[in-house]
């Protein structure tokens, strides 16, 4: 059972209280609307401050701190959770209950976190440059990673496509050049304005009552002074006009990506049908567009389908040769209209509710993927337990299906032609 609690100065922290992990889970994150210019902040912020405090000053000193928690773990957030970016902290440590002759582990990890956010090495007005360098190094790395992929790529302009008018057209790590430029200090002030006006979430998971974990964090709220900024509110995908785009690259495989628009999200009754909808098509083991296109056309390398609840958007992704583009784009159609239709057997919706189903029930599994549901739904907007969300899967009809099936529009195709064949 979650448990919500209001820390004060824009500070929520959430709980899970649960006895049957060795280990537990804390989370930090600072959420700031997604925007081009602070993007590629964000993502680099946490990682330098990972790299060293006050107290323990270079990743030696931290990984000797750690070792005397029993091993704990901290690692960076840098997540997109709707129209919202965040940056921050997440600790994974063994429950006290497992530690020896009654060492407490989470009062001084929480002490350790509160340390990390606030307590830098410096260097004159900004961060320690070669904190910042090496960490800009790292981020930089990880972009260019994705012009490598060619699959990651393709969904990468994608996306720049069909939503340049909405926050989910903006990079999640930032672009390149935005990385080059920022400096210690430019980051520094970014940090300022962030701890002093962005909502906090903090998120805990293990064996421990709420009020204790709430106790434990008070001395980090006591150190921050803050003048909060209410975030703007999720919005629906913010449509601009629809458009195809062909970009000729040297590769062998082409990639293939159609965006089709809907007007149901999170937060419509409508939500279940449509991701049984977006799984039946080409989600599940048995889907549609594998089965088919894949299997008894021979016309792709792998073919699928997804669905973003909080924007309204379904994409269909797939790797074929050049010449096939045409032919792929009319089956994916054709395959569409059979869900419009309501054209489906039991067995197709079986296994779309059944993969659906468990994913959910993998959901308690560990402290990380509890952590990982609950912050991603509760404020990405689908505020349902696992539990609640399969009896609305359960619920869901074929008529109800084809019925939501029948509100997708094809907004965008994005095709990313090898010219290597």
């Amino acid at each position: 059972m979650l448990t919500t609690i209001s820390l004060g100065q824009g500070i929520t922290l959430r709980c899970i209280r649960q006895s049957r992990f060795k280990q537990g889970c804390l989370s930090l994150q600072l959420l700031r609307p997604m925007a081009r210019e602070e993007a590629a902040l964000n993502a680099l912020l946490p990682a330098v401050l990972l790299r060293g405090t006050e107290k323990s000053p270079d990743l030696r000193a931290i990984t000797l701190r750690l070792d005397d928690l029993y091993g704990a773990s901290v690692g960076a957030v840098a997540r997109r959770l709707g129209d919202y970016q965040t940056t921050g902290l997440i600790c994974s440590f063994i429950e006290d209950a497992y530690a020896l002759e009654g060492d407490r582990i989470l009062a001084p990890m929480a002490d350790f976190l509160r340390e990390l956010l606030l307590e830098p090495v410096m260097e004159g007005q900004g961060f320690s440059r070669d904190f910042v360098e090496g960490e800009k190094t790292n981020l930089i790395s990880a972009i260019d990673t994705i012009r490598n992929d060619k699959q990651l790529y393709a969904s990468h302009q994608f996306a720049r496509l069909m939503c340049r008018e909405d926050s989910l057209g903006i990079p999640r790590l930032g672009e390149r050049a935005d990385v080059e430029a920022i400096t210690p200090e430019c980051l520094y002030a970014h940090y300022q304005k962030v701890l002093r006006e962005c909502p906090m979430e903090l998120f805990y998971v293990g064996s421990q009552a709420p009020e204790t974990v709430a106790e434990l964090l008070r001395p980090l709220i006591c150190s921050l002074s803050r003048q909060v900024q209410p975030l703007p509110s999720q919005t629906p995908f913010h449509a601009c006009e629809p458009q195809s785009q062909v970009e000729p690259m040297d590769v062998t495989q082409s990639r293939l990506c159609m965006g089709y628009t809907t007007p149901i999200t999170f937060r419509d009754d409508r939500f279940a049908a449509m991701q049984l909808c977006s799984t039946i098509l080409g989600g599940s083991m048995s889907n549609k567009l594998f089965t088919v296109i894949r299997e008894q056309m021979s016309l792709c390398y792998d073919i699928g389908s997804s669905y973003n609840g909080g924007k309204g958007i379904l994409s269909v992704k797939a790797g074929i040769d050049a010449s096939q583009e045409e032919t792929v784009r009319r089956e994916v159609e054709r395959q569409l209209d059979a869900c419009r239709r309501g054209d489906f057997t039991e067995q197709e919706l079986s296994a779309a509710r059944q993969t659906l189903i468990s994913q959910l029930r993998q959901v308690p599994d560990s402290p990380g993927s509890l952590e990982n549901y609950y912050t991603s739904s509760l404020i990405g907007g689908l505020n349902l337990e696992p539990e609640t969300y399969m009896e609305k899967l359960l619920a869901v009809s074929p008529q109800d299906i084809a019925r939501a099936a029948q509100t997708l529009q094809l907004h965008t195709v994005y095709f990313l032609k090898g010219e290597g064949q």
